[in-house]
């Protein structure tokens, strides 16, 4: 069921689950949210503190 799966908005890596990892982000871009995995975070962290849309990254 991919209602229980979460994809990363970037780099498209998924999990199963109904909830977003603890280590992963959710940002709200233009009314829309987006979910990034631990990697694509730790690398673009940077950008998030600065309120960069992703598509700047």
């Amino acid at each position: 069921m991919d209602a229980l799966r979460t994809t990363c908005d970037l780099c498209g890596t998924s999990v199963e689950g109904g909830t977003v990892p603890l280590t992963w982000t959710t940002a709200v871009e233009r009314g829309e949210r987006r979910v990034f995995c631990e990697v694509c975070s730790r690398r673009h962290l940077r950008a998030m503190e600065g309120k960069l849309d992703s598509e700047w990254w």
